[in-house]
């Protein structure tokens, strides 16, 4: 296990993962077997600033950053969960206030976050957001340009990790918005490694479709939704 670079991550992740676009990584971690990256788990500033302020308030909005990647090839020698405490144990010189989400609309619950001792806050709401074609994030939407897209946004699982020294614990402990509640407990569903989810578009209040090149992979590995 070590931190890797922004390309490697990238390089990794695209072809991967269901979302199918690039996140914001400040920090990027990766699980080696003989010498072959298996695993990856990024984190980044939210592209909502409003979400930073609304965790703990706009004191500690600087220190909250997300975990908003986390995808393994194939079956691993370890459990996720411990390369994931791997990389909490990394980012806690820096005093970061940690935000992730499990999205029921794949069927994931959080069970690597309830693992790694992760605070429950719920879920959000589902809603529907401005949307870019090219799947580039809402906040590159140009008003000048208005196309009446958007993209919906299915309720997700939120927890909320302290990943600090324990005067800094304390005080975000405190400061804390939301209100803990009790881990859910669902059953998680697999999806195919490198499978693109097609997000729910809608125009006019009506499903949109955008046409999307195929890519040429390699024969779908099934990806364990641990998440």
């Amino acid at each position: 296990m070590k931190q890797i670079t922004y390309k490697e991550a990238i390089s990794f992740l695209l072809p991967r993962h269901y979302s199918g676009r690039k996140p914001s990584i400040t920090y990027a971690f990766g699980y080696y077997e003989n010498e072959k990256l298996k695993a990856v788990c990024t984190f980044g500033k939210p592209a909502s600033n409003s979400l930073c302020v609304g965790v703990c308030g706009k004191e500690y909005s600087a220190n909250v950053y997300e975990l908003n990647r986390l995808c393994v090839d194939g079956e691993i020698e370890i459990q996720l969960s411990s390369f994931v405490a791997w990389c909490l144990k990394q980012l806690k010189k820096d005093n970061l206030i940690l935000v992730s989400y499990a999205d029921k609309q794949m069927n994931h619950n959080g069970y690597i976050y309830q693992a790694t001792n992760w605070i429950y806050t719920g879920s959000t709401k589902s809603r529907t957001d401005k949307y870019v074609e090219g799947g580039k994030h809402s906040r590159h939407y140009d008003n000048s340009k208005q196309n009446g897209l958007r993209k919906f946004r299915s309720s997700k699982h939120r927890y909320i990790y302290f990943a600090c020294d324990k005067n800094h614990k304390r005080k975000f402990k405190k400061a804390l918005n939301y209100k803990v509640e009790d881990y859910p407990k669902e059953e998680n569903k697999n999806y195919i490694l490198g499978e693109y989810i097609k997000p729910i578009i809608l125009k006019d209040g009506k499903r949109w479709e955008e046409k999307k090149e195929e890519k040429d992979n390699e024969p779908p590995t099934l990806f364990n939704a641990q998440t």
